[in-house]
């Protein structure tokens, strides 16, 4: 293995040439995921995790989804960066520690390390295997960067203190775009916060991007484009389940349908059954009548005033936004509280 570049998997003990060692216990079994999976398509109301969209296909539609006209957060958030990065960069430690959550390829993160002046990139992320692809990009770019990896599933309660500690004097950044804090429920949100925040220390900051409240239509039109494109999305969820379940769904018996809830704040994902119809799960067999729907994602939506009040009820602190002209979207750096 590279000196420079470490892969951490979760439930093992692992070294590298340089004896980094790490056990961060934050990764599902599969066969509980799929039991999950099971428990909630059984449910009443039915229900699958976003987490199941992303197969190969998924990931796909997703890209596709992120180049619609209609699907603004993607370059919304963009934009902000753009224009903001290098004020933003000012809140941020140099010389620091950038833990990239749900790293994906990890491009938007490479838009900053070397703003930030960062020593150390860690990329934290389900797939081991994108993971590994994320890191040897990373290093080809900026070789005087040291690059880690960590697989993990970090919406879970994750520690990777260790790995920080293997760096002294370099505060942690961690960063989260997307928007998919907007994927938890207020209560889990507030729970994954708390976890970023018991590794800042003093001077660690988190960088993340959120979806802000706006118009129904706008939203909803992101949510489900002339095109199809989400529609496909959503229903590919169902051949996922027919795969890890041996179930028989027909994802053309279901119709896609997004709605912004206003009480609950959030952009609303469903499958709609189109007919009466029963679907063989496993040994088991399931009806859906007209009509049911199984709900696949919820999307919360903040006022920045909210957003901020979710921070400190979290244990942050100083916190400073940035918002495109519109005040479609949010980019907020939240450091942790000085009086804890």
């Amino acid at each position: 293995m590279n000196k420079n570049k470490a892969v951490y998997r979760c439930h093992d003990l692992l070294s590298d040439v340089d004896g980094r060692r790490l056990i961060v216990d934050a990764i599902d079994d599969p066969a509980d995921q799929i039991a999950d999976l099971r428990e909630g398509l059984l449910g009443r109301p039915a229900r699958i995790s976003p987490k199941f969209f992303y197969d190969a296909q998924g990931c796909a539609l997703y890209g596709a989804i992120c180049a619609l006209a209609e699907y603004y957060p993607t370059r919304t958030e963009a934009l902000i960066y753009d224009c903001c990065r290098d004020p933003i960069a000012e809140h941020l430690p140099h010389g620091g520690q950038w833990v990239d959550l749900g790293c994906g390829d990890g491009a938007k993160s490479r838009q900053w390390l070397k703003p930030a002046g960062v020593r150390r990139y860690i990329g934290v992320d389900i797939a081991a295997d994108c993971l590994q692809t994320t890191l040897e990009a990373t290093e080809r770019q900026f070789p005087e960067v040291d690059c880690l990896g960590v697989v993990a599933d970090f919406t879970r309660p994750f520690h990777i203190q260790p790995v920080l500690n293997d760096c002294p004097g370099s505060a942690p950044i961690f960063f989260y775009p997307g928007s998919s804090i907007g994927n938890f429920t207020p209560e889990q949100a507030l729970a994954l916060l708390r976890s970023i925040r018991a590794h800042l220390g003093r001077d660690g900051r988190l960088l993340i991007g959120v979806d802000l409240v706006k118009d129904a239509a706008t939203v909803e039109a992101a949510y489900d484009d002339a095109l199809g494109v989400t529609a496909a999305f959503n229903r590919n969820v169902l051949r996922v389940a027919n795969r890890l379940l041996d179930a028989d769904f027909d994802p053309m018996r279901f119709g896609h349908k997004a709605f912004f809830n206003a009480a609950e704040s959030r952009i609303e994902m469903h499958l709609t059954a189109l007919t009466t119809h029963s679907v063989q799960i496993g040994d088991v067999q399931r009806r859906f009548d007209a009509g049911e729907t199984i709900v696949t994602e919820y999307s919360y939506k903040y006022t920045p005033e909210r957003f901020i009040e979710l921070l400190a009820a979290a244990g942050y602190g100083e916190t400073h936004c940035w918002t495109d002209d519109r005040a479609w979207f949010g980019v907020f750096v939240a450091g942790p509280a000085r009086d804890e």
